[in-house]
């Protein structure tokens, strides 16, 4: 027992030691020291394999080598954040808050917006369990061996926590270790990385952890969920005393004009902080108000992310050139003399269409303005007029596509031209086909983008459902594909069959039909038969499905072409239909009804109540509106709310009396 006891007091020494040089910048020991202990520590569970843990201090180092990143479902979805620019935007979305808290002024928290790769970390019993990147939200991919060597970020927390919770953070790369990185590459010549951003994403998908371990990687929390705190903040500062790092910045802030004092400060001191900033974050603090705010399919109603000004450069452009999208879709691009702009070099950006090209009077020669929006994606901004060439002729936009000829069409009221060769255009058939293996969609692994432009140009597809009759003797000879290659190509595509219809629904490519849509389309018609057969005014009558989408929809299942490629689908065996999963305590008490949910339960969480619905034949509603038939009410509802169903005379009850409905 006094060598067990040796081992757990040294990982709990260095764990602490650990904690004051990361989290607290304040350490206690040298650098030799904490060396001596480490391999103390290493020496005695070396002799002691039996007293082996996954979370000690010594396996931080890393060693563990992945190969494939399993694909996680995240427990709760990680949704994207609105943005906003400028005061006016945070002024609007303050106004639409007070307004859905029926006229209650909400606290708010602000917090810098660190620029990195977003993580989820689940913790069970106080130990790390399992870490997964951000992904599209719904999934990521598996990187617990990557996250455990960050020094940061405790494998075992400390003081009081709850028995299973999960921490959302950034994966950051601090400048200084960033540029130490860059001087060593110089050093042996090698080319230097682009920025701290790019570099920390690209660290977690590293397949040996031991490289992951020499990178000075950091992990700051911005949310703990559990339903334990009543407050952001207060989350927080819980979060803080379990050992995250947790950025001393966040503030609580009584009013809009508070919010706008941070953002001021913050704009001038960001450039004095040790990471990249890109903006701020403000939240409504309090949790009840924040489930009464909701979400939008994409992002929640209760947060927003203003983003500073962008970093402005000027640059000459040489060239506009045209590229064609899955859809027939045109999209200009500009062509610059490459410039360094926010940590990377660009030399190409996107002019949208026509009608921008015409606002902007861009033209061959001009000396342009560029900046990243959202510090992302490039885009010319301006044009510095008093630079422009004497000899200068205004842009004329292509009439034919640039890829098989055909002459451009422009519907009346749409901004893009459209190449209208469907199904003759190379980049039109090689897009649909990477749309359709793409993760959200088909997922399919160990095919990529150039792989399915390698297969189209040699032959061996012309849609997306030849991939189903490949063999692996047809894809060895391809280039950079060998047999294990090919025979993952070959298993990852029998492999999609089992893709729910909801996605193969995606996949198929429908204009107008993503994700969300998507989900309705496949929820309301199980099959795809029933979607394909359904008139203009049956679509019309599902949720959010206007008559833009709905004109998608048929025009899609009405071309002979289509019609041949999802029967060939289903005779491959892909998922053309809802697989319903049994639940033996399902019935049928609620059909027919909407209920919206509002406010705290004692007998259910908020998700259950609405899981209950659902699974007595009900449908959850997000907002109150005269197709609404019930309004549960819990403790503290929203008064915005209780206003709206007095007002439309939808009926208010307990949560008691929705139990009553169920027995």
């Amino acid at each position: 027992m006094e060598i067990q006891q040796e081992i757990a007091s040294l990982r709990e020494e260095l764990n602490q030691h650990n904690y004051n040089y990361y989290v607290l910048d304040n350490p206690t020991i040298s650098d030799f020291e904490f060396d001596q202990k480490l391999k103390k520590l290493q020496a005695l569970e070396d002799a002691h394999p039996e007293f082996f843990d996954e979370n000690s201090p010594t396996q931080r180092v890393g060693g563990a080598v992945t190969k494939n990143f399993n694909t996680v479902s995240h427990e709760q979805r990680m949704y994207s954040l609105d943005n906003s620019y400028s005061k006016e935007d945070v002024l609007d979305w303050e106004k639409r808050v007070e307004k859905a808290l029926g006229g209650i002024q909400p606290e708010f928290t602000c917090e810098l917006k660190y620029d990195g790769a977003s993580i989820s970390i689940t913790y069970e019993n106080g130990k790390l369990l399992r870490a997964v990147t951000r992904g599209d939200g719904f999934q990521g991919d598996e990187v617990t061996t990557n996250i455990k060597t960050i020094k940061s970020l405790p494998l075992q927390v400390k003081g009081e926590f709850p028995p299973k919770f999960e921490v959302r953070g950034e994966i950051i790369l601090p400048l200084a270790g960033f540029e130490k990185m860059n001087q060593a590459l110089i050093d042996i010549g090698e080319a230097p990385y682009a920025n701290p951003r790019n570099t920390a994403s690209g660290s977690l998908k590293l397949q040996d952890s031991a490289e992951v371990a020499k990178r000075p990687l950091e992990c700051l929390v911005y949310n703990l969920l559990s339903d334990q705190y009543h407050t952001h903040f207060e989350s927080l500062n819980a979060a803080r005393a379990m050992g995250f790092k947790v950025p001393p910045q966040t503030k609580i802030c009584k009013t809009v004009g508070e919010v706008f004092e941070f953002l001021d400060y913050w704009d001038v001191h960001r450039h004095s902080l040790p990471y990249e900033t890109d903006g701020v974050v403000i939240k409504v603090n309090n949790f009840h108000q924040q489930e009464e705010l909701g979400y939008t399919a994409k992002s929640p109603r209760w947060a927003i992310a203003y983003k500073f000004k962008a970093e402005q450069v000027s640059t000459r452009l040489n060239s506009i050139s045209y590229q064609v999208g899955r859809t027939g879709a045109i999209t200009p691009v500009a062509n610059f003399e490459p410039v360094l702009l926010a940590g990377t070099i660009v030399k190409r950006a996107s002019l949208h269409n026509a009608d921008q090209i015409e606002k902007l009077d861009i033209r061959i020669g001009d000396e342009v303005f560029v900046e990243k929006g959202g510090e992302i994606i490039p885009k010319i901004i301006a044009v510095d007029l008093s630079k422009r060439p004497a000899v200068s002729a205004p842009t004329q936009y292509i009439t034919n596509c640039p890829e098989c000829d055909a002459e451009l069409v422009r519907t009346e009221g749409e901004a893009q031209h459209y190449c209208p060769n469907y199904y003759g255009c190379p980049p039109q058939i090689i897009g649909r086909i990477q749309h359709f293996i793409s993760r959200k969609a088909m997922d399919i692994e160990g095919l990529g983008g150039e792989t399915v432009a390698l297969l189209y140009n040699a032959g061996l597809v012309k849609d997306y459902a030849d991939l189903y009759e490949l063999t692996v003797e047809q894809v060895i000879p391809l280039e950079r594909m060998a047999q294990k290659s090919a025979e993952n190509l070959i298993n990852g595509i029998a492999k999609s069959k089992e893709i729910p219809f909801e996605r193969v629904l995606f996949a198929l490519g429908i204009r107008y039909v993503g994700e969300t849509v998507a989900k309705k389309l496949a929820k309301h018609y199980k099959r795809i038969e029933a979607l394909a057969s359904a008139s203009l005014l049956d679509l019309m009558l599902v949720e959010e499905i206007g008559e833009r989408i709905a004109l998608s929809v048929i025009s899609f299942f009405e071309n002979r072409d289509n019609q041949i490629i999802v029967e060939r689908l289903k005779s491959y065996g892909v998922q053309l239909e809802i697989v319903e999963v049994f639940n033996p305590d399902a019935t049928d008490k609620l059909g027919g009804k909407t209920f919206v949910v509002s406010g705290v339960f004692s007998h259910f969480s908020r998700d259950g109540i609405k899981k209950a619905i659902e699974d007595n034949g009900g449908k959850a509603g997000s907002s109150i509106s005269a197709k609404t038939d019930y309004v549960v009410a819990g403790e503290n509802m929203g008064p915005a709310k209780l206003e709206k169903a007095v007002k439309l005379g939808v009926p208010v009850i307990s949560e008691v009396e929705f139990m009553q409905m169920l027995e």
